[in-house]
């Protein structure tokens, strides 16, 4: 068992807790670092993949689990941080200057429907932006000149000083690169004041308006670091892709970006990366699993959509935590032994009696 004394304020948000998680961490680390000299070019890629998706997904945690605003238009975000980096290279502009310009486009975009926004709450929340990402679809579809509409466009690979990164390890690096960068930067914030605002927002804006904390501000400032990050992450999807077109951001992308964050385990940056592996794996072991499936199941269509929604609905009903939050009942269960009881982890109904006023 590991007790841990926590006996100043620097002890609360220290990043390493202790010496076993750098150890750890340095482990899985130097394991990310050599896997390209280990897996093919098809796994390479998918690990890739997940990067991106784990950056979609730390943006998307930032609003809806550290934040609590509800969000079904993550993937226009993407979408527009695809097509801008796509466009202004097209233009003979540098990768250096139009990946950052892409979440420049995404941040902007997310404080423009963040003006509306922070007049609605829960399931009207989800709509608005539900509705945003149908006219984020519209747009692309009908602004050929720039678009090029359902004929798409092809992505040309990024270029570093010169280098195209043309092979798979080379933009695996570079996407690790991004993640590692991005759930730093999120780490930090979220133990920075702007981080504990938007906390106290989640657990409830009543009080965390009578500690004097400005609603509109830090909502805004949640949308737009959120949609800026997901832009980054909508780039390099697209460099991942080597084409894009108006099909692939549409509602089913947001919708995994949703299911993402809800399975990985809501207000934790761990469930944003365990719940990219799990989305990024899932349709690999759906292709895997068909040729022992009956014929008339694998054939299905919409079978990948369809687990989805199971996915969703059988978290949400048993273990709500996600699978961070499992994992952190099992290693409480371990430190705890035997002195574990059964109903230690039973859940409880708690508010605040500031939320009782509504």
């Amino acid at each position: 068992m590991r007790i841990l004394f926590k006996t100043s304020y620097s002890d609360d948000i220290r990043l390493f807790q202790h010496n076993g998680q750098i150890f750890w961490y340095g482990l899985l680390a130097a394991c990310l670092l050599l896997a390209p000299f280990v897996l093919g070019d098809f796994y390479v890629g998918e690990m890739s993949y997940v990067f991106i998706l784990a950056i979609a997904g730390v943006g998307l945690m930032l609003l809806l689990g550290f934040t609590g605003l509800a969000s079904l238009g993550h993937g226009a975000f993407m979408a527009i941080g695809a097509y801008t980096n796509t466009y202004l290279i097209t233009k003979g502009v540098p990768f250096l200057i139009s990946f950052p310009a892409a979440g420049l486009a995404a941040l902007l975009a997310g404080i423009l429907i963040a003006v509306p926004a922070n007049r609605m709450t829960g399931i009207y929340l989800a709509i608005a932006t539900l509705a945003f990402s149908q006219i984020v679809e519209q747009l692309i579809v009908r602004w050929e000149s720039v678009t090029r509409g359902f004929q798409g466009m092809p992505v040309p690979p990024p270029e570093l000083f010169g280098h195209n990164l043309s092979k798979p390890w080379e933009f695996y690096y570079f996407c690790l690169a991004m993640l590692v960068l991005i759930v730093f930067a999120a780490i930090n914030l979220t133990r920075s004041p702007t981080g504990r605002a938007m906390v106290a927002i989640r657990d409830s804006e009543i009080s965390a308006q009578s500690l004097g904390v400005n609603l509109v501000q830090y909502k805004t400032i949640a949308f737009a670091l959120s949609a800026g990050i997901t832009g980054l992450a909508g780039a390099l999807l697209g460099h991942k892709m080597r084409f894009i077109s108006p099909d692939a951001f549409n509602i089913l992308l947001s919708i995994q970006l949703l299911l993402m964050v809800v399975v990985g385990g809501l207000g934790s940056i761990h469930g944003a990366i365990l719940g990219a592996i799990f989305v990024g794996g899932l349709p690999q072991a759906i292709a895997m699993t068909r040729d022992y499936l009956p014929t008339a199941i694998a054939r299905t269509p919409g079978l990948e959509p369809g687990l989805f929604g199971i996915v969703m609905v059988s978290v949400v009903l048993f273990e709500p935590l996600g699978i961070y939050g499992r994992w952190l009942k099992i290693k409480a269960y371990f430190d705890y032994f035997p002195l574990y009881r059964r109903a230690t982890f039973k859940r409880q109904r708690s508010y605040l009696k500031t939320e009782r006023v509504r």
